[in-house]
């Protein structure tokens, strides 16, 4: 298949191109760059790219694709609240307007990066369903869950949206975001020798290593027409619900010289568990290799082969919101969070 994959540079971009071009596709990305130079190591992704917000993608620009893995986001919670308009912009209105050329385009496939956060909170004793009611706590995830409800709206018998609601994502990638739960309790861990947990430990997560993510998109992909059409799945394995107290202790066990530290002032709302059981009986060439010790293990190889300090860990390199301050205090951005100046790819 030919696929175009948007926000290619990012953390799970970086991984997901390669590992779509290894099972035989013919990959092109494309993205705005925003984190593009926020390279870990070694490895940037090295594809044929267009240089381009969502926003602004055309019927053009999208023909001859077979699919979009469509992944290009404001992603996560407090870069959400930067600016919320920014966030509705570019995950909800851009999103929408995506597909809609897409469709218009021919593509046929549409996979949409979605997110477990939409279930919010007051979950913490049942295992959600894909059916369970939304309860979304920040505009990423009201984002998210507008982007499911509108793109919905163009399904027909030629154009298939798929939504892939990821946990809580980790692993490396050569674009690492610190800003996610377990790379993060690591990070601290091995730059500091503090574990730092933002809340009281007791909220759970669903979370799913990065590769595995690419492995259920690139199924996706490929999955019979009756299997997916306009369906969520939620992404990740069996067993991989954590409360987040647990995932630091899991970090502690690698790094028992480093001390747990809890420093959120308020209990954090998002609290929730969910099944895996869809995605696992309908796309069965899924089959996760990952969990939260194995992970941890990789995420403390990656951060010793680089010799990560504590001030790289904690600067705009790994952490999206910093970046994005940055880029906007150096004027580089407009009002839109478009840049001033844009080089082609």
């Amino acid at each position: 298949m030919r696929i175009l994959i948007t926000g290619h540079q990012g953390y799970i971009g970086s991984v997901m191109t390669p590992y779509l071009t290894a099972a035989g596709h013919d990959v092109v990305g494309l993205d705005t760059a925003f984190f593009g130079d926020c390279l870990f190591g070694d490895g940037a992704v090295t594809v044929p790219s267009i240089r381009k917000d969502v926003r602004d993608v055309t019927v053009e620009d999208l023909r001859g694709f077979d699919g979009v893995v469509h992944l290009a986001a404001l992603a996560n919670d407090p870069l959400g609240d930067l600016n919320p308009d920014w966030t509705y912009d570019i995950n909800h209105r851009g999103s929408v307007h995506l597909a809609r050329m897409a469709k218009d385009a021919g593509v046929t496939r549409f996979v949409f990066s979605s997110s477990c956060s939409m279930y919010g909170d007051g979950w913490k004793d049942a295992l959600l369903s894909e059916d369970a009611p939304m309860r979304p706590l920040t505009p990423y995830a009201v984002s998210k869950a507008r982007s499911e409800e509108d793109i919905a709206d163009l399904a027909d018998g030629d154009f298939t949206p798929v939504y892939m609601r990821n946990g809580s994502a980790y692993g490396i990638s050569s674009h690492l975001r610190a800003d996610l739960v377990l790379n993060n309790l690591m990070g601290w861990a091995f730059t500091t020798g503090r574990i730092r947990i933002l809340s009281d430990g007791s909220p759970w997560r669903p979370i799913v290593h990065v590769e595995d993510i690419a492995m259920a998109f690139a199924q996706a992909l490929i999955a019979p027409r009756a299997a997916v059409h306009n369906q969520a799945f939620n992404v990740g394995a069996d067993g991989e619900n954590y409360q987040v107290r647990d995932l630091a202790g899991i970090v502690n066990e690698l790094l028992p010289q480093a001390t747990v530290e809890y420093v959120g002032k308020n209990p954090d709302p998002r609290n929730y568990r969910v099944s895996f059981k869809k995605i696992l009986a309908s796309l069965p060439g899924f089959a996760p290799t990952w969990n939260a010790a194995r992970g941890a293990g990789q995420l403390l190889d990656g951060y010793r082969a680089v010799g990560l300090t504590a001030e790289t860990f904690q600067g705009p390199s790994y952490t999206r919101l910093l970046q994005l301050r940055a880029l906007l205090a150096s004027d580089q951005l407009d009002g839109s969070l478009r840049w001033r100046t844009l080089v082609a790819a």
